[in-house]
């Protein structure tokens, strides 16, 4: 939503460096976007690598940042913070200029060091930063470890900077310590997110248009944005996020301890702790070469399929288990291309609820609101079908860019507002979604079906499974 502005309003500025542009927000407190732009990115994909250049990064953001505030005359820039993806990393020299390509989120060349650091008992991923770090260390020498926003914010203040806590955490830090991992590596100085790093400099002030003495704060991960964006911030709250895979977010006054490793867990400035699992499965598992919306009219006559799905994108799965030699499963033939849509469409569904069931089995609180963003939420139907199989009610966002969240903490961090209530300030919502009565019923025996069938894989482990039939039984009978 834009308006026209008043004279010596307020905004602050959202900036999120995403895989294919960097998008940037300039936002009121009451949420009113003022200016929005943006700037498209390149990568190099060749098998498991995938690489940025960090220079297009700072070329990218004078574009958007300028585009952002072109109009916005008398208007004061109250603050900016960044954010960029989960798991990108490089590193730099002393002065902050990169001396490595970047190591996307999903650059799967470290999967030695991940090993070797597994073995040593840290729980990592074969992508997380922390094992491609010590891989560009042996290929590129030694160098500052460096996360994806760190590039930006150091151009905006003119010297290198701390990273936030958001984005170290997959380089090994721990959050509840406060303490790097001993590794051979050149680590940076951390601080959570909201400090206030520095202020816009005159020579990044001239490339983005950005006044000069602007406050800059640190950031978080896209993740975490788009759940501050979705205004999922006070305790048992939780933000689904489903595009081409499907990410749980949640926020609970503690951090939900697991084992089993597939849930881990960010810290929100004022102490909450933001944990969170990613899914394999999710929209990139639909067939793109046909008209959603029609697909959808058609999938309403087939509540539940004939078929019951795991819907995985690709091998392996990461939440809500970990299973790296899953594969996507349909059991049962869909009567007709529909039929197929709607067990894919469902068999997402039940994924997600069986997510919650997991985040329940390990004492996370899920009593607050549920909130639904991500690309798939434009489709009304999936947002019906999910509540009706989640039996519960859904929010859907007007806004749910990264870079909204950016924009409400930097609100935060300049302002000292907590940022549960710059992120409610910020977020409008759009429509609440009610399940409607007896569907939650109707899909139980094809939900059961899939707990079983994973679990007779060996991909479940039998207590969630057990837990998951307990949830499903109690519900039943309650509906």
């Amino acid at each position: 939503m834009t308006r026209m502005t008043d004279e010596n309003e307020t905004a602050w500025l959202g900036i999120d460096l995403g895989t294919q542009s960097v998008r940037a927000l300039a936002v009121t407190a009451d949420g009113t976007v003022l200016g929005r732009g943006s700037a498209p990115l390149g990568s190099r994909r060749e098998g498991v690598r995938h690489e940025q250049d960090p220079g297009e990064w700072w070329e990218a953001v004078r574009t958007a940042s300028r585009s952002a505030l072109l109009t916005l005359t008398g208007v004061r820039i109250g603050g900016v913070a960044v954010c960029g993806t989960s798991g990108t990393v490089l590193l730099t020299d002393a002065r902050g200029r990169p001396t490595s390509p970047a190591l996307m989120y999903d650059d799967a060349r470290a999967a030695t060091e991940a090993a070797v650091l597994r073995t040593a008992g840290l729980a990592v991923q074969d992508t997380w930063a922390l094992p491609k770090a010590l891989w560009l260390a042996d290929a590129h020498g030694s160098g500052r470890v460096t996360h994806q926003p760190d590039v930006v914010t150091a151009r905006l203040v003119g010297r290198p900077v701390p990273t936030d806590s958001s984005h170290a955490l997959k380089t090994g830090y721990d959050v509840e310590r406060g303490a790097w991992p001993e590794v051979a590596l050149d680590l940076p100085e951390v601080v959570l997110p909201g400090t206030r790093l520095g202020e816009v400099c005159a020579a990044a002030a001239e490339a983005t248009g950005i006044p000069a003495g602007t406050p800059v704060v640190a950031g978080m991960t896209d993740g975490c944005a788009a759940q501050i964006a979705a205004g999922a911030l006070r305790h048992g709250s939780w933000n689904s996020v489903l595009g081409t895979t499907l990410v749980l977010k949640g926020a609970t006054p503690d951090p939900v301890r697991d084992p089993a490793g597939v849930v881990y867990n960010h810290r929100a400035p004022g102490g909450t702790w933001l944990p969170g699992g990613a899914s394999g499965v999710g929209a990139g598992a639909l067939p793109t070469d046909v008209d959603p919306g029609v697909m959808d009219e058609r999938a309403a006559a087939f509540e539940p399929s004939g078929a019951v799905a795991y819907p995985l994108v690709s091998r392996g799965e990461r939440f809500p288990f970990r299973a790296p030699d899953a594969t996507a499963l349909l059991l049962g033939t869909p009567a007709d291309d529909a039929d197929r849509w709607a067990a894919l469409l469902q068999g997402v569904a039940f994924a997600e609820r069986l997510g919650l069931d997991c985040l329940h089995h390990l004492g996370a609180p899920l009593d607050g609101p549920l909130t639904f963003t991500g690309g798939a939420a434009r489709s009304p139907y999936w947002n019906q079908l999910r509540a009706d199989i989640l039996g519960r009610p859904a929010r859907v966002p007007e806004q749910t860019e990264p870079a909204l969240g950016m924009a409400a903490l930097a609100l935060h961090g300049t302002s000292g507002t907590p940022l549960a209530d710059a992120a409610e300030g910020m977020v409008r919502i759009r429509t609440v979604v009610e399940p409607r009565p007896g569907r939650t019923a109707l899909f139980a025996e094809p939900y059961a079906r899939l707990i079983d069938e994973l679990t007779t894989r060996g991909w479940l482990p039998p207590p969630l499974a057990a837990h998951a039939h307990d949830r499903l039984t109690t519900q039943t009978t309650r509906s």
